[in-house]
């Protein structure tokens, strides 16, 4: 990967209070066509994740829409990433150019959508903090320091049939329990790059009786795949 000129990128919000004061509103953008989802063809289509499908205890209903474009296998569980579908960004992203102090997710541009469909393989609970498994996304030429950015849009993401977090209400506090054989999903949403490289950096660092990070267990996984 090359090494991106750009500085981190700061959150939006800032950056558009220190560079953006006194600008105009820009006009409003042409109109877009509403969220789709491919449908699979039959080539397309892939086996179930793992499991018996059952939603872990402290997780929100599993959805297990799209495409999938890649897997990967850790000690007693499981990752599967699929691509749902693309949608219009309905308001900016959180970030901003730090060359331009511009958005870097402009009001229409087009999103994608993907799913993370994660599987407790193994034979023995998993106790979990709040972070439960992460999964970052990053673009092979992704020009900027950070993580890539992404709009909170809840609405968008119900039509997506994905879950902006896997967390359920009123669960209680840490450690989460995650039986072995259930599972739990979650998504996000970030620019559009068709067929652009990319890699999906997964970790699952487990927690103790407190349900503080035992970062000694830590295991991380990549997925190298292509957006389509």
């Amino acid at each position: 990967m090359r090494i991106p000129r750009s500085a981190t990128p700061v959150l939006l919000a800032a950056a558009l209070t220190v560079g953006l004061v006194g600008c105009s509103t820009p006009a409003a953008p042409p109109a877009t066509p509403e969220a789709s989802k491919p449908a699979p063809t039959p080539e397309e289509t892939t086996a179930a994740p793992s499991g018996d499908g059952d939603a872990a205890s402290f997780a929100k209903p599993v959805t297990t829409p799209g495409e999938l474009l890649g897997s990967a296998s850790g000690d007693g569980f499981t990752v599967d990433v699929y691509q749902v579908g693309t949608a219009a960004a309905s308001k900016t992203g959180q970030f901003a150019n730090p060359d331009t102090n511009a958005p870097i997710i402009e009001v229409g541009a087009e999103l994608v959508y993907v799913n993370y469909v994660i599987t407790n393989t193994g034979t023995e609970d998993i106790p979990l903090s709040y972070s439960l498994v992460t999964v970052n996304p990053r673009y092979d030429d992704w020009p900027y320091m950070q993580g890539m950015d992404s709009v909170v849009d809840s609405e968008q993401f119900e039509t997506m049939e994905v879950n902006s977090t896997a967390m359920a209400t009123g669960v209680g506090d840490a450690p989460f329990i995650w039986e072995p054989g259930t599972t739990f999903s979650y998504g996000i949403n970030f620019l559009h790059q068709a067929n652009s490289p990319i890699e999906f950096t997964v970790g699952l660092t487990p927690a103790d009786e407190s349900g503080d990070l035992v970062h000694d267990k830590k295991q991380e996984l990549k997925i190298d795949t292509t957006i389509k």
